[in-house]
């Protein structure tokens, strides 16, 4: 069964369009075989070659208006792109079709299409094309073409290509204008992989956190006439390709590098965390945002590297809690007590201090009976600081029940101990 309407989406390169063409061919052929067009009735050729003007291609990109939605079609490409009101004319047609018309929507974003379009249509999703397919049609057409391609070359021209077969095909002919046999080299050179040792370079200045020496490669890069958002964007994919060597076990498939540059990856992932790699991905977005906005392209780059080189120039809430992640993962500092129980050691303290002075010396093996004698003494009279025992956290809880204000808790304080009194000296109550 034929329907009315078909919708073909998915990423570019896929072959929405080359499958829209066949089904056109298809519905019009004369010998179909097994579905497929013969490809050589009068129908087929005559579509091939353009005589048949049953079989109308639009762009909609370039064709978006009412006028231009008001005549039968069957393969409108890029229909995301339509106006409201040629899609409102586009669904008064879906919704009472001519017999004799077949309508292909096809387009990259689906999302953007009305629902009363989608509704109307067949749907047909289009994947990315698996490295390993795209490499082995690479070969055979270059063997075709009287060329040699090597498989490693072949398989990186198909990551290249991010599953879209077109842009494989593409890249390809670029490569055969170069040489007849197709190298890794060949392919790094016309893909603009090769010299890519300076974004190795800046990242190693931000292991180092060598913040002077990244802002020289900046100004030399520069110098060169190297584009300040291209090199953003490199730097981004950079520490991209880190970010998946540090989580997945193979991402080869998914790193657009050669095999050189993909062990030299290796070697630096080990040196950085995830958390930094992710940090750098993310202060390098926000690099290139800003660089839109009309401010110097150079400076922006300038900044993102000294806050990467320099983590406590990066003001940011997810840059502040890593380092406070940081520091809990320190060892505590013996120094740092808890915040109740540092009154209890200044009370101890003052111990062996009062040992030297004369006749109020605390004689040698007393232990706790100055503290007991303390315990018995009138409350008009208060005992020496240093012959206090611990403090008595409960009756501490019980006064302050009973204050109505701050002031009157650390009074309260004050008539127990003037050490811990002091320790509170200058808070205030919220």
């Amino acid at each position: 069964r034929i329907a009315h309407a078909y919708l073909f989406t998915g990423s570019r390169g896929t072959g929405k369009t080359t499958c829209a063409k066949i089904l056109a061919k298809a519905v019009n052929c004369l010998s179909l075989k097994e579905g497929d067009p013969c490809g050589e009735c009068e129908s087929c050729v005559g579509i091939d070659n353009g005589s048949v003007m049953d079989v109308v291609e639009i762009d909609a990109a370039s064709n978006n208006g009412v006028e231009n939605i008001r005549y039968r079609v069957y393969i409108i490409d890029e229909v995301h792109m339509l106006s409201i009101g040629a899609f409102n004319a586009l669904l008064k047609t879906l919704e009472e079709p001519p017999a004799h018309v077949v309508f292909i929507l096809a387009t990259t974003e689906v999302h953007k299409l009305p629902a009363t379009i989608l509704s109307r249509c067949q749907r047909f999703d289009f994947h990315r094309i698996d490295p390993e397919v795209i490499a082995d049609r690479l070969q055979f057409v270059a063997g075709e073409e009287n060329a040699h391609l090597e498989r490693e070359a072949a398989l990186l021209i198909a990551r290249i290509a991010d599953g879209g077969m077109r842009d494989a095909l593409s890249l390809l002919d670029q490569c055969m204008g170069r040489s007849s046999e197709i190298t890794l080299e060949v392919v790094s050179e016309t893909a603009g992989l090769a010299g890519r040792d300076h974004l190795f370079s800046l990242a190693d200045t931000v292991l180092r956190q060598n913040g002077g020496q990244a802002l020289e490669q900046i100004d030399e890069l520069h110098k060169a006439s190297k584009d300040m958002v291209r090199l953003c964007e490199e730097l981004a994919g950079h520490f991209r390709n880190l970010m998946l060597l540090k989580t997945m076990k193979n991402p080869q498939n998914l790193i657009v590098v050669s095999q050189d540059e993909y062990q030299k990856l290796q070697v630096q992932a080990e040196a950085f965390t995830l958390a930094g790699t992710i940090h750098a991905i993310d202060v390098l977005q926000a690099a290139k945002e800003r660089m839109f906005r009309g401010f110097d392209r150079r400076v922006e780059l300038e900044m993102a590297l000294l806050k990467l080189c320099s983590p406590e120039l990066d003001e940011s809430v997810d840059a502040i809690l890593r380092r406070l992640a940081r520091l809990e993962k320190q060892p505590r500092a013996e120094a740092a007590a808890p915040s109740i129980k540092p009154p209890a050691a200044p009370m101890e303290s003052p111990r062996p201090q009062t040992k030297p002075q004369g006749t109020n010396a605390e004689p040698e093996g007393c232990g706790e009976e100055p503290a007991a004698e303390a315990a018995d003494m009138p409350q008009e009279q208060e005992p020496p600081e240093d012959k206090k025992g611990p403090v008595d956290m409960e009756a501490l809880q019980q006064g302050a029940k009973r204050m109505t204000d701050w002031p009157e808790v650390l009074e309260y304080l004050k008539d127990y101990s003037h050490v811990i009194a002091s320790a509170f000296h200058g808070s205030v109550a919220y």
